[in-house]
């Protein structure tokens, strides 16, 4: 059998076939965990998906490929599709207002803020809870031509829809994201004054100033997925003055509270014994809080595991 190459002229043939498979597979993996974060908002479920995508590839004439890269995000998308569908169908109620997909956290130690924006899994929390509430082939198709640039035509036999069809899903979910995401303040220096100003209103037990660091419509999303040692429940609250509040309420933990890079941009988690452990995502605009999404469901937060004190 002579051997033959894929685009990027690497040999698909002979008895190193399935080591080299492994090794191209891999060169991709970032990439399609991206896209499966993107498409599921749960880590631990991205994983599986990318882990059956490989299944499939190992299952597949891979010298027929003529652009891996290519076919693997194709299929990771149409596995997560088949996961969303899934899900919707068993999921007994709709995931409600208080939802928080799960935060991708890291210590702000010894990280480079410009390298932190080319990470794949940097999208932030707003963007994925707004994702959650398109229709899955929306979401497909959304993801996969905005935000990774795969052409409609290879979206389209996913999707079960014509080239023009899949354009129209994509366009719909656009128009919904841009009309849902809060604007937000990308610079990493301004989020740092804001967020630390907050944890010092709240530790000081200041509820003028917390106000005056919420924009008057900012909307609090709180995800316990149960009772938090019987302290607090999900919630959905609007308003400077309401979200204040809720701030002013737990300020006992705010002393156990640190800034960390959540999901590329700066955010606050708490983890310290006596306290319930949190990861809290902000979107900031014009030096003020628009937007707040907490998760303290301790069954998560521990598979999603967070860096401690010293990290």
């Amino acid at each position: 059998m002579t051997p033959q190459t894929d685009r990027t002229g690497e040999y698909m043939n002979g008895t190193h076939d399935t080591d080299l498979l492994a090794e191209r597979f891999e060169e991709h993996r970032g990439q399609l965990r991206a896209v499966a974060y993107r498409m599921l908002g749960s880590l631990a479920e991205a994983e599986d998906a990318v882990q059956e995508t490989w299944l499939k590839l190992s299952r597949t004439d891979a010298a027929a490929i003529q652009n891996l890269g290519g076919w693997l995000t194709t299929v990771v998308g149409r596995v997560c599709l088949d996961m969303l569908r899934s899900r919707t169908a068993h999921r007994e109620e709709p995931l409600d207002d208080t939802f928080v997909p799960d935060p991708v956290v890291r210590p702000l130690s010894g990280i480079d803020p410009e390298e932190e924006v080319l990470q794949a899994d940097s999208v932030g929390l707003a963007l994925l809870v707004v994702l959650e509430a398109l229709e899955p082939a929306e979401r497909l198709a959304f993801v996969l031509h905005d935000m990774f640039a795969v052409p409609f035509d290879d979206i389209a036999p996913v999707v079960e829809r014509s080239s023009a069809a899949t354009r129209q899903l994509a366009s719909r979910a656009r128009r919904r994201v841009q009309g849902a995401t809060p604007a937000a303040d990308p610079d990493l220096g301004r989020q740092r004054e804001v967020l630390e100003a907050f944890l010092a209103a709240s530790r000081g037990g200041d509820f003028e100033a917390l106000v005056s660091l919420l924009h008057p419509d900012v909307v609090l999303r709180a995800d316990s997925g149960a009772l938090v040692r019987g302290a607090a429940v999900s919630k959905l609250v609007r308003g400077a003055r309401p979200v204040a509040e809720q701030a002013f309420m737990f300020r006992q933990f705010a002393k156990f509270s640190r800034l960390a890079l959540v999901n590329g941009a700066l955010g606050v988690i708490t983890l310290h014994e006596g306290a319930p452990p949190a990861v809290m995502s902000v979107t900031i605009a014009e030096g003020r809080i628009t937007g707040m999404y907490i998760l303290s469901d301790p069954d998560r937060l521990a598979r999603i595991g967070l860096p401690g004190p010293g990290e």
